[in-house]
């Protein structure tokens, strides 16, 4: 493992649209990049797009050379992934080791617990593109951290390191969080495909920007008769 002195040598899981930009983020905040896992072309031009130079290793090799360990992957393969990494022994005590998934919460990583890691769960609220456009975004973004009372602090300090303001989710919370927020973000999706169309369709020009206004606008509405955050 490498790093120096409150930095951290980060190996990342995936190379879809969210492991690269953290990677990026992390990157710009100090921390050393070691490794990333792509398996599709797609994925390994997207890392080498944002995280030039990092060699590309299995998650094994990542996870046995890494300080931090960075799960960017579809929910529904973490548990089987965490429970093979356990079975191959690849752990190292007092490793942190973070996922990206809005369901979970830090249980997720119970068997490489007991190898003495120390969990963290870390959902950035945003819809990513995969390109550095996503840089930006996540300084408007909020992060679902998770973790045990004593390590809470490190979750949030790498939300505030990219950017972002970290929002503490409970454990038990983790999956109704994930409903809501998934939800808000297809809904969203979809009713302004639609309208596009709609408007497309009847021949009115810029509709893509008479959405954008609308929904801004509705959204502005909404958040003034919410209760009021700090942060707003």
């Amino acid at each position: 493992m490498t790093g120096a002195a409150g930095r951290l040598g980060i190996g990342i899981i995936g190379a879809g649209r969210v492991g690269p930009v953290l990677g990026r983020a992390l990157a710009g905040a100090g921390h050393e990049i070691l490794a990333i896992s792509a398996v599709s072309d797609e994925n390994r031009e997207r890392a080498e797009a944002l995280l030039p130079g990092v060699p590309i290793r299995t998650p094994d090799e990542i996870v046995r050379d890494s300080q931090l360990v960075i799960f960017a992957i579809p929910a529904g393969e973490l548990e089987a992934l965490v429970h093979g990494l356990t079975e191959t022994g690849a752990w190292q005590p007092g490793q942190l080791v973070m996922h990206t998934a809005a369901a979970f919460g830090y249980g997720v990583f119970a068997p490489a617990m007991q190898s003495g890691v120390i969990p963290l769960a870390f959902h950035p609220a945003m819809v990513f593109s995969g390109t550095s456009l996503d840089l930006a975004r996540l300084h408007e973004a909020t992060v679902a951290v998770t973790a045990p009372a004593p390590v809470l602090p490190i979750a949030q300090a790498l939300a505030v390191e990219i950017g972002a303001e970290p929002v503490i989710v409970a454990e038990e919370a983790r999956a109704e969080y994930a409903d809501a927020t998934t939800a808000l973000g297809e809904l969203t999706a979809s009713l302004a495909r639609q309208t596009v169309a709609t408007l497309t369709d009847l021949g009115i020009e810029m509709s893509s920007r008479t959405v954008a206004s609308i929904a801004r606008a509705a959204l502005d509405e909404v958040l003034l008769e919410a209760p009021r955050d700090e942060g707003l």
